[in-house]
């Protein structure tokens, strides 16, 4: 047995279903007070190789005191992803789509097969440079009022990743695309939507963490609920957090002092023009579901076009880099 996998569930799956094996002194199987469990929930897409060092982080720093089951959803990759899986990490939990089932109900598969007290949505691309979980659930347990715990993102040059924002809401949305975030990046009235004022080596109450590193507590996910596939790629994580602060009153949390490599975009690049298009649109159906008929007409409309315009410049941009590299 790998020392690494010690105190640790992992499910294997196989044809006839999956089996959960407890692993020899963990502190399940000796009977000992009930370890905290976490879930850790990947959606991949032809990103093998990220997958595989992700996978890999999560064996060589294992989390301290609790035990850790891996789900990873495949949506129908052709590059052997399922294979390494299967290959290199037969305890964990794969669900083989046959068809791209997006990124929100990829990660529902996974939340609806976890049976952790805490469920992590991971990215496949990220890697852990040392124990994460422990300090992520000891933050949560310290915070009953906390329904979800994001941290902060790294590059992989050390770079910090500007990866908390506001809800959406009409004015931040406006600032930002009239610009005044830019002209006033430390003013928290102007700059509010990508919090261009937050210090990333703290810890602060906020509204959406990126949902590459996000640590939700079951009792919130039982209330709250799955994440909308209505939003497959973009803002699934953002209407979660928004039903959770705005419709259950569950605070969520950012705490810099717990840090992941966040390599960013490796699926989406691939696709990068139809990634643009989805992204503005999945901000429009955002504000079809939680504004309309709540803010007045005039503001809606202005939104909307401000998004529909904002996409074509960069749809342009893009274009237009394509010619020239070409």
């Amino acid at each position: 047995m790998n020392p690494s996998y010690v105190g640790t569930i992992f499910l294997s799956h196989h044809k006839n279903g999956g089996e959960e094996k407890v692993a020899e002194g963990s502190p399940v199987s000796n009977g000992l007070e009930r370890a905290i469990v976490v879930t850790v929930c990947i959606v991949n897409w032809n990103t093998r190789a990220y997958l595989e060092e992700c996978l890999q982080s999560l064996r060589d720093f294992p989390m301290a005191d609790g035990v850790t089951e891996v789900v990873v959803v495949d949506n129908a990759s052709t590059d052997g992803s399922v294979e390494m899986v299967r290959g290199r990490f037969p305890d964990v939990k794969l669900v083989a789509n046959e068809h791209n089932a997006g990124y929100a109900e990829g990660n529902n598969q996974a939340l609806r097969l976890g049976t952790g007290d805490y469920l992590l949505l991971l990215n496949p691309d990220v890697v852990f440079k040392g124990d994460v979980l422990t300090p992520s659930v000891a933050f949560m347990e310290a915070r009953p009022e906390a329904g979800a715990l994001g941290c902060k993102l790294l590059s992989a040059d050390g770079s910090i990743q500007r990866s908390v924002r506001s809800f959406p809401d009409p004015l931040p949305v406006l600032f930002e695309y009239l610009g005044l975030a830019r002209i006033f990046p430390k003013s928290k009235v102007f700059g509010r939507y990508r919090m261009t004022f937050l210090d990333y080596d703290s810890v602060a109450e906020v509204d959406q963490p990126m949902g590459s590193y996000l640590l939700i507590r079951r009792k919130a996910l039982d209330q709250v609920g799955l994440l909308d596939p209505d939003f497959p790629i973009f803002f699934n994580e953002v209407d979660w957090c928004f039903r959770a602060v705005r419709g259950h009153h569950w605070k969520i949390f950012y705490d810099g002092a717990i840090s992941v490599i966040h390599y960013g975009g490796s699926s989406t690049r691939q696709v990068k023009p139809k990634m643009v298009s989805e992204s503005h649109q999945s901000l429009i159906r955002f504000y079809k579901k939680h504004y309309r008929g709540k803010i007045p007409q005039l503001l809606y409309w202005l939104i909307e076009k401000a998004v529909l315009l904002n996409e074509r410049r960069i749809l342009r941009g893009l274009q237009q880099n394509s010619v020239e590299t070409n």
